[in-house]
Formats: structure tokens, sequence, C-alpha cells
């Protein structure tokens, strides 16, 4: 039987090496699948999740989550995008995280450098409460195609909706944070 988080935690804060084993069993794959979702390469993937349990080991403590599952998440995540954004730093090519970057890139593109660390923050800021006002199966739905890279059938199979049901809710959840974006001064 899988540990709870608070024990994880805690072996973390300890600083035994249990804390990665636990960690690695209960959340190795869910890691993993966000990963591979933005990566699309088995061993790239099982990469970034060891290095997101590295970095989970250097930095608890400090930090004490209050989600294990979300913080490894959001590691992994910022891995894989680096990692990402580093092999395919002079080509743009297909493939399925490809896709979600441009389906997103209508709605946030150009109005922020990445060296504007107060503008990316009023984003994601802004970003936030336009998912907080939408419906759970909407935060859902968007969620699954923009943070964990989901691809459209899974999505429509994960819902119970059709593929064609799935991109017409995406592209009015894009058009609506686009429009949401404009009227508080994000410049698209």
């Amino acid at each position: 039987m899988a540990m709870h988080d608070d024990e994880i935690v805690r072996l973390f804060w300890e600083r035994r090496e249990e804390a990665l084993r636990e960690t690695q069993e209960k959340y190795g794959r869910y890691c993993q699948g966000i990963a591979k979702n933005i990566l699309e390469n088995d061993q790239d993937a099982e990469e970034c999740t060891n290095d997101a349990l590295m970095k989970a080991w250097e930095s608890i403590p400090p930090e004490r989550p209050a989600s294990l599952k979300a913080y490894l998440g959001r590691i992994t995540r910022n891995l894989s995008f680096n990692l990402y954004r580093k092999a395919h730093a002079n080509k743009r090519g297909g493939g399925a995280f490809t896709a979600v970057l441009d389906e997103l890139a209508e709605c946030v593109a150009g109005g922020v450098e990445p060296e504007e660390e107060w503008a990316k923050k009023e984003l994601a800021e802004a970003i936030n409460d336009y998912l907080a006002g939408l419906p759970k199966d909407r935060r859902q739905l968007f969620a699954a195609r923009y943070f964990y890279a989901d691809e459209i059938p899974v999505i429509a199979r994960r819902f119970g909706i059709r593929e064609n049901t799935a991109s017409v809710r995406l592209a009015r959840l894009r058009k609506g944070l686009r429009e949401y974006l404009t009227e508080r001064g994000f410049h698209l």
C-alpha cells in the first residue's frame, strides 16, 4: 500500500532516501505521463521524471508542499518544458506538444518577454482568474490540454465526448481566454 503524502514529505525532511523510493512508487507514472505528453519520447520522459525526483529532493526542505502530487507535477512539467525548448531551439516541427503551444500562442504570444518576470506573474494571475470563473468541467478540460498536454482523443475519452466536441470546447475556451486577457489590458 502506498504511503501517505505527509509521511513521504516527512521522509524528505528527515533526508531519508526512502522518500525517493516512495515518491517514485506513488507518483513515478504520473510524472512520466506528464513528461511523455510534452516530450513525446519515453527515454526523455524517464530522464525528466528522475530529474524531477532529484529536484524534489533538493527543494524539500525548505519547501513543504501542501500537495505533493501537484508539486511534483509542476516540477516535472517545468523540466519537460525546458528540455523540449532545448531540443527544439532551432526548429519548429510537428508533434502534439507543438500543437498545444501553437493553440495557446493565439492567446498569450507577443505580449510577454521571458525576461519580464513581473509581466509573466500578472499574466499567470489573469489566466488563473479566468480559469477560476469557469465551471469545473471546463477548467478540467483546459488543464488536460494545456497543463498535461493530453491529446484530443485522450481528452474526448476521459470526458465522454466526441473529439470534435472536445476541439470546439477548447477553441471556445481559448477564445474566451483571449477576450478576457484583452479586456484586462494584455496586448496580444
